[in-house]
């Protein structure tokens, strides 16, 4: 990612090597504010309110809040306590459960001592492993994006994406992202239409905070707006990233996604899914067995923004944070090894 010109990754270790840095993305894009997690309750909470979120973040996230807490005590019980603390703290997002167990797996096995460096070593390797796994799929979508590009060579490439799945969501490059940024430096003349994607307006507050900084162009547009710019022929793709997808293909991502894809299949645009091996839950039929988060009332009813948040409505609100979009609208499915048409 590029923060003011400087190539970062989304999470770091700090200088002791003993915790990380995050970007609070709360704060974004009015302030950019790092942040240090220093014990597994900081990993927890960090999570669980948002300070991070996207889930191949999630996962690295927690998977060094794991290793935190075993660098304090080694022992089966605090091991056991930290996974299932930090597995309660958002339900949907798979890579979470995912990076926990991985760690878990690596240090069960060693004494109590060893089990901190250990676990922090795992977790280093699972966010050296998102970054090239983000590469593959953007090398992969760049080839995607040459072959739409050259349906319309005379004009710019048209994306719609949805919600946050960039560096934001990741350690670095982001899945949906990861092809537009490469196709960008590639000199491929693309746009994006940005979802606000209402009602944390991630992609208003941080999509286009990124795209921004790597001079992408883009335009942010009302959630209910894509509809009819596919049907007047303004979007050449839709491309989103995931939560998790089921073996059967179906797609959960955050709310809104599934209506994006109606439209796409009712105006012959196509709709691609990107992302990693780590967000497949093969131990998952279908979406509808999966636990959709409902988040707080308060993030419908009240609208943050530069200098703080508005009540917008005296009603009460739901807050369902996630769809689920079946297997049979998705054109695509744009992953490390590949563009796969099915799951």
């Amino acid at each position: 990612m590029k923060l003011d010109g400087t190539h970062q990754r989304s999470i770091r270790r700090t200088s002791d090597g003993k915790g990380v840095c995050i970007l609070d993305q709360r704060e974004l894009p009015w302030t950019v504010k790092w942040v240090e997690l220093r014990h597994a309750h900081d990993a927890e909470v960090a999570i669980r309110e948002m300070w991070t979120r996207g889930a191949p973040l999630i996962g690295a996230t927690a998977a060094y809040g794991l290793a935190m807490a075993l660098a304090e005590d080694g022992s089966d019980a605090a091991l056991d306590r930290a996974h299932a603390q930090l597995l309660a703290a958002r339900p949907t997002a798979v890579n979470l459960k995912w990076a926990l167990d991985t760690v878990l797996a690596t240090v069960r096995p060693l004494p109590a001592a060893e089990r901190g460096a250990a676990a922090f070593a795992r977790a280093d390797a699972i966010c050296d492993e998102d970054v090239a796994l983000n590469q593959a799929i953007g090398a992969h979508g760049l080839a995607l994006f040459r072959d739409l590009h050259a349906k319309n060579p005379d004009r710019a490439l048209n994306v719609l994406t949805h919600c946050n799945a960039g560096w934001l969501a990741t350690v670095d490059y982001g899945t949906a992202t990861a092809p537009i940024y490469l196709a960008h430096d590639a000199g491929i003349p693309v746009h994006v239409w940005v979802d606000e994607t209402r009602p944390r307006n991630q992609g208003a507050l941080l999509t286009a905070f990124e795209l921004a900084g790597h001079g992408v162009p883009h335009t942010v547009i009302a959630d209910n707006a894509g509809g009819h710019l596919m049907m007047t022929g303004q979007v050449d793709a839709v491309i989103v990233g995931t939560d998790r997808v089921t073996a059967n293909g179906d797609v959960c991502n955050k709310i809104g996604t599934y209506l994006k894809a109606l439209a796409a299949k009712d105006n012959g645009v196509p709709f691609y899914v990107a992302l990693p091996y780590t967000t497949f839950d093969a131990a998952t039929a279908t979406g509808a067995d999966i636990p959709i988060e409902e988040r707080s009332g308060a993030e419908v009813t009240h609208v943050s923004g530069e200098g703080g948040s508005i009540r917008v409505t005296a009603s009460n609100a739901a807050n369902p944070a996630f769809d689920v979009t079946p297997a049979r609208l998705v054109t695509g499915y744009l992953t490390e090894r590949g563009l796969l048409a099915s799951i």
